[in-house]
């Protein structure tokens, strides 16, 4: 096959490189910029494509970031490509500080609290929310009962509050990195421009210079 890898990695390596991916997270920040940089669009298109992947990172819809970056940056006219590269923004070593920062706010907004024990209470909000879901799915077809206490609990501690603070800071976030990125992708581009056209008038140059040369 043309685009099978040569070097077979196991699960375990798998999940090691989306943890820590091979060359370290500089190296993939390096490598994300430098194609966003040569994305072949404008600036603004392309600081609006940032901004959707950016904001979509802050959302609590794990698994779905790409799919919710996509639809944005196609509703706000932005590069997708650039969406999508954005959403690496989210990684294992963002999401527990975006997580945090979007909980506390969002339950500092609605009025409620948030619980500093963060580590236990929301792997076990999470856990019995899946299993509520995977019991009310069983429900559908048998007899059983369905539960829905700690979908519930899941819904208004968790979900709720993080989709309001994640929201206002999605929001902020993709404003910041729209507005940092545009003017860095528009100097970038004007000074590409600008070596190519020096590239070119070289050439036509020196092909003048031969045109000479032979007559």
């Amino acid at each position: 096959m043309v685009f099978k890898r040569r070097d077979r990695r196991s699960v375990g390596k798998i999940l090691l490189d989306s943890v820590y991916p091979r060359g370290g997270w500089g190296r993939a920040a390096y490598y994300i910029s430098h194609r966003l940089r040569r994305l072949p669009d404008t600036p603004n298109k392309i600081g609006r494509g940032i901004f959707a992947g950016v904001f979509a990172t802050f959302t609590p819809f794990y698994g779905l970031h790409f799919v919710i970056a996509a639809v944005l940056a196609k509703a706000m006219r932005g590069n997708i490509l650039a969406s999508l590269l954005s959403t690496l923004v989210g990684n294992p070593l963002t999401y527990v500080p975006i997580g945090v920062a979007s909980l506390k706010l969002g339950h500092f907004l609605l009025g409620t609290r948030f619980d500093e024990n963060v580590d236990e209470t929301l792997v076990a909000k999470f856990t019995g929310a899946a299993l509520d879901l995977k019991s009310n799915l069983i429900a559908l077809f048998t007899d059983a009962v369905p539960h829905w206490a700690r979908l519930s609990t899941f819904y208004h501690e968790v979900f709720l509050p993080y989709m309001v603070g994640g929201c206002i800071l999605g929001v902020v976030a993709g404003l910041i990195s729209y507005y940092v990125s545009v003017p860095v992708l528009t100097a970038y581009q004007n000074r590409r421009r600008g070596r190519l056209k020096k590239k070119l008038s070289e050439l036509r140059a020196a092909a003048a210079v031969k045109a000479e040369d032979r007559g």
